[in-house]
């Protein structure tokens, strides 16, 4: 792709942060955690002879001295460099529309709603609980020395819920979590307390549950183990920085084939899940990216650096707070096919459904993934038999996607905080479920 890029001998943006946090915390139905904290301060960058200067400042108003100052260190690093910064569609101010605004809740209304959550998840044969309600409100002002003047609000909410179940010396664990953009509806939408109990179940029946004889198997992967699947190793892969950097099992691979044709991926900030904004960190108009399409690697992701260099669009570059910005992901995820479950299951007859995920390990340069389930299935002639326990699913990036023989076409969001570069920011992962005809499932033996 043709990329319009400018040689920047002096450039400068500001980012003008303000909001407040509210985070409860519930550890066993003792109140662990209540916290109201409200939180300003402001990032400015310069570009000047090849280099950033970068200044952060709990100073909200009149920045003349901040950008001057971010303008001299970035000369006194001097790297007489020929940095080009791509052009970028402006982004748009945005207020997202709250239906139901939780500061019409008292803290003690928010801990009554948080303590119905846990107790939820307080089945039989569950012996430790805990519940975490967060909310934050953000204002975002973005302004540059290209005469960009944009603002966003916005207000996240988020709940997340976990259990323990213990018998014979055996501890199961499991959690959930949900967060998003809006307001109080969060919890309308998705039913916290019903997921705090089914929390609960999973994780005594998971006392009983058997544990595989590790081995290669066809299997299953549900939308959340697949959407941390697309996240981590396709997602991060084709991070511009990660790129530039040589860490990438895809550097070069622009327009080869990747996978099976049966997959395209996508990350789209405009989208209104957990990592939507209206705009980038660099004012970049938040917008779909096509990664991967029919199998073939189409785009990467970039900020307004990396996409002079690379070629493509900059709308990835993010920051938690004043953080330097860096590429990041957003709502990242693959697209729905024509299957339905059933038939999946039906398609893969004998093997392994695997669901759900407690992180793993990725090495994007290598080309490699470890991850964690939740739980899994034995299957048998495409029904769901036995349940598994201390399951998990590694394999190689590209030989994972080349072996997708079945998408579904029931795609689902799961939210969470992305960490790179020290930062977390929030992000949503999704997936159809994946049928793969080769992957290696650890477990027992």
């Amino acid at each position: 792709m043709q990329v319009m890029v400018k040689t920047m001998s002096e450039f400068y943006d500001t980012r003008i942060l303000r909001g407040s946090r509210t985070r409860i915390v519930l550890d066993n139905g003792k109140l662990e955690e209540i916290a109201e904290t409200p939180f300003q301060g402001a990032a400015i960058r310069a570009l000047a002879g090849g280099a950033w200067g970068f200044v952060t400042t709990d100073i909200v108003n009149g920045l003349a001295k901040e950008i001057d100052l971010a303008k001299r260190i970035a000369r006194k690093i001097d790297r007489r460099e020929n940095l080009q910064l791509a052009k970028a569609p402006a982004g748009r101010s945005m207020q997202v529309p709250v239906k139901k605004d939780p500061r019409d809740l008292s803290l003690e209304e928010k801990v009554a709603l948080l303590r119905e959550i846990e107790d939820a998840a307080k089945v039989k044969g569950v012996t430790s609980t805990q519940a975490v309600y967060s909310e934050m409100d953000l204002t975002t002002s973005y302004s540059s020395s290209e005469g960009l003047d944009l603002e966003s609000k916005m207000c996240r909410m988020g709940f997340f819920i976990s259990a323990v179940a213990q018998k014979g010396g055996i501890y199961q664990t499991d959690g959930i979590g949900r967060s998003g953009v809006g307001g109080l509806e969060l919890f309308d939408r998705e039913d916290p307390v019903a997921l705090a109990r089914e929390t609960g179940k999973t994780a005594v029946a998971l006392l009983d549950a058997e544990t595989p004889k590790g081995g290669t198997y066809p299997v299953v992967l549900d939308q959340e183990l697949a959407g941390v699947f697309v996240h981590e190793a396709v997602g991060h892969a084709t991070e511009g920085d990660i790129i530039l950097a040589g860490d990438s099992c895809l550097e070069g691979k622009l327009g080869q084939k990747i996978g099976s044709e049966l997959v395209t991926v996508k990350d789209d900030p405009s989208l209104m899940q957990n990592g939507y904004y209206p705009f980038d960190d660099e004012g970049s108009l938040a917008q779909e990216t096509v990664l991967v399409e029919n199998g073939i690697l189409k785009s990467y992701l970039n900020s307004r650096e990396t996409a002079a260099r690379l070629g493509g669009v900059p709308r990835n570059a993010r920051a938690e707070g004043t953080a330097r910005p860096v590429v990041r992901m957003s709502n990242t995820y693959i697209a729905n096919g024509e299957m339905k479950l059933e038939e999946i299951l039906q398609e893969l007859g004998d093997g392994v459904y695997l669901a759900g995920s407690r992180g793993g390990q990725v090495s994007t340069g290598e080309g490699v993934f470890q991850f964690n389930a939740k739980r899994g299935y034995l299957v048998e002639n495409g029904e769901k038999a036995k349940l598994l326990r201390d399951v998990s699913l590694s394999g190689k990036i590209l030989e994972t996607l080349l072996h997708v023989q079945a998408v579904g076409n029931d795609l689902r969001y799961n939210s969470g905080r992305c960490g790179k570069a020290g930062q977390l920011v929030p992000v949503s992962d999704g997936s159809p479920h994946l049928l793969v005809s080769k992957a290696t499932v650890g477990g027992a033996g």
